[in-house]
């Protein structure tokens, strides 16, 4: 129940992370529920996909739905009268990344796959909404930048998996891996970290 709960919270967040991200690109409406959409179960629906858990998620529990068509429109209305700081895009989407990196991580360890695959698809969980939706509003996606994006997703699952084998209960090791992630994305943002260039 509780991982049913955050994955919703996990949902609107990347909702409303894609509104932001949409707001200055002339959408209608409907582009921007779209988007919206695309940015919230984008990496969900890559996770089930290659866990194969079918049906894919959304398609048997519209809550989803909803829940993204509201956020969407409680954003719209929002940043209609009151415009949104230009950091709130940034911290809606380190909470989404979080939250989803975790979830991710949480069923393919439930599936008892390896250490390494659980990492894999926690960032891959994580990162792929917001992929999709940096494409759609034709930006450069942050994975493809010298962000702390993806290394943020890779640090939190690996200290979940981390404080779990310290002794720490799925909860707690949860929480504190949420924690990473976002302390990284938001302290990267604020001192400008990035990380080393090839060249």
């Amino acid at each position: 129940m509780l991982l049913y709960i955050l994955d919703l919270v996990g949902v609107a967040v990347f909702a409303i992370s894609g509104i932001l991200a949409a707001r200055d690109r002339e959408l209608d409406v409907l582009g921007v529920i779209v988007v919206a959409a695309m940015t919230a179960i984008g990496g969900g629906t890559l996770r089930d996909l290659l866990l194969d858990r079918h049906p894919i998620f959304w398609l048997t529990d519209t809550t989803y739905l909803v829940v993204i068509i509201v956020a969407a429109l409680a954003t719209i209305l929002y940043v209609r009268y009151r415009p949104a700081p230009m950091f709130s895009l940034r911290v809606a989407d380190a909470f989404g990344l979080a939250l989803f990196a975790l979830l991710g991580a949480s069923y393919a360890e439930a599936a008892q796959a390896p250490a390494l695959i659980v990492i894999l698809m926690g960032t891959m969980t994580g990162v792929t909404g917001g992929v999709l939706r940096d494409i759609v509003t034709a930006r450069v996606p942050l994975i493809m930048q010298r962000e702390i994006y993806a290394s943020a997703a890779i640090a939190g699952v690996a200290a979940y998996l981390l404080m779990q084998s310290l002794g720490v209960p799925q909860p707690g090791a949860f929480v504190g891996g949420v924690v990473v992630v976002v302390a990284l994305r938001l302290g990267a943002l604020r001192w400008n970290l990035h990380l080393p260039t090839f060249r």
